[in-house]
């Protein structure tokens, strides 16, 4: 086992990495911008190290500014996170080519699930199903007219080398088609230094189903069941459940092996998330991608399966066999999280970063966890992503889940910013959101445009 490890993130996935490496005897070493000097997660960690300014360029993702201070600290593994370089592929070859470990796949496996024209040409081949679409990139307005006049609007642009929702359009009709993509391949070319868009038919009515797994370099792959995430604004993910409602027991067998196969053919090793799209009237799934990383949303699946993930994740790097066979796996009970932001949802849930000047996080009662890296009188910088904590719950059924995360959102205090707090209150009361009865498109075309009408 690893001494001493670096974690190359910040807020509160950096405080549960250090958490779980804290229980497993080690040490940490914890990054920080010159904004966060005052961060829990430097708080928390044995040794702390600035690596650069506020933007997240000069330091987060400064890759050579976090391997130096990898050396120099003596830490001998480098935990991503999520975000930043947790998916960056030339970050994870040059930990390996400087003797440090990566805690995560290799740069190689990074490149081919990363891409996503690769990605679905290797779920093809492992017989995971995919969903119709372009056979690889697409350069023009001209081939994308033509590739959806073959296979059918609506259709879906999608970035190649894209993610976090950035150079996605859905496309209704061959009209809309050219700005659309001129759109999508500018905001991809600006975000990740690639224009080149892929295209698939849109499936819809659909649930967006994601499959945990868990990979050792002796070749056990197990899967820990699957999150349901379907709701979502501009593509970014606000709530997840686990177990999802609409899968019975031989769908979570089939989409679960299914995405053992996918990380199988590829090699991977160290935690990963396949997501599909769920076809609800015919009962079909559809690969989308891999997330190389730890998700956001992993502790529902550690409420549900009992399994540390982050802990996993750390023992897998450093050549221990996985802890847990898929005959250990059992899912019990429900578990539900709502994402906290400092955002305004009446404003456009535009950014609110300030002091928090009071704060109250629900504690009591069992089942009951909330992942968080701020306290009173912290200042929340401008610079980086809005979210400051998770409230997650696990209840013996949905039910039980629902009425603790109502009363747990209830009870969080968080004065001196703006946040989503009430509008997730109100998200998880909605009847339809409480009967399960929602898709990928409910919140954007049915609760907001209600909510909103709410709060004019």
């Amino acid at each position: 086992m690893f001494k001493k490890i670096l974690i190359a993130n910040r807020g509160e996935i950096a405080v549960r990495i250090i958490r779980a490496a804290r229980e497993l005897g080690i040490e940490t070493v914890a990054i920080y911008s010159q904004a966060d000097k005052d961060a829990l997660h430097v708080l928390l960690a044995d040794e702390a190290i600035c690596v650069g300014p506020a933007k997240s360029i000069d330091s987060y993702l400064n890759i050579n500014a976090v391997l130096s201070a990898a050396v120099v600290t003596g830490a001998e593994a480098i935990h991503p996170g999520f975000g930043f370089l947790s998916e960056n592929s030339k970050f994870a070859t040059m930990c390996e080519e400087v003797g440090i470990q990566f805690i995560g796949p290799s740069g190689a496996v990074m490149d081919t699930m990363g891409d996503k024209i690769n990605a679905r040409s290797e779920m093809i081949k492992a017989g995971v199903p995919v969903i119709p679409g372009s056979d690889g990139e697409v350069f023009s307005a001209e081939e994308a007219l033509a590739i959806a006049e073959k296979i059918g609007y609506p259709v879906m642009l999608k970035a190649s080398a894209g993610g976090g929702g950035k150079g996605i359009r859905k496309v209704e009709k061959a009209q809309d088609l050219v700005p659309a993509f001129e759109s999508a391949s500018s905001e991809a070319k600006a975000a990740f230094g690639n224009g080149a868009m892929y295209m698939e038919r849109v499936v819809y009515p659909a649930r967006h189903i994601e499959v945990q797994i868990l990979a050792d370099r002796y070749g056990n792959v197990i899967h820990l069941g699957e999150r349901d995430c379907s709701l979502q604004r501009n593509n970014q993910k606000v709530l997840e459940e686990a177990p999802s409602i609409v899968i019975g027991k031989t769908m979570r067998t089939k989409i679960g092996q299914a995405a053992v196969r996918a990380a199988e053919s590829v090699g991977y090793e160290n935690a990963g998330t396949i997501e599909f799209l769920l076809d609800e009237e015919k009962g079909e799934f559809y690969f989308m991608e891999m997330n190389t990383r730890v998700q956001v949303e992993h502790p529902v699946t550690e409420f549900v399966t009992g399994v540390d993930i982050v802990k996993e994740q750390i023992k897998i790097a450093a050549g221990e066999p996985l802890s847990v066979t898929q005959e250990d796996v059992t899912i019990t009970g429900h578990a539900i999280e709502c994402r906290i932001n400092a955002e305004n949802p009446t404003f456009n849930f535009a950014p609110s970063p300030g002091k928090i000047t009071d704060l109250y996080l629900p504690s009591g009662g069992v089942g009951l966890r909330v992942d968080s890296a701020v306290y009173p009188g912290y200042t929340i910088p401008p610079y980086y992503d809005s979210m400051i904590a998770k409230v997650i719950v696990h209840g013996s059924n949905r039910f039980e889940a629902l009425m603790k995360m109502q009363r747990a959102l209830y009870e969080l205090e968080i004065d001196g910013v703006v946040t989503n707090v009430d509008f997730q209150l109100d998200l998880i009361s909605d009847p339809k959101v409480v009967a399960g009865d929602y898709d990928t498109a409910y919140l954007m075309e049915s609760f907001l445009p209600n909510y909103q009408k709410g709060n004019d």
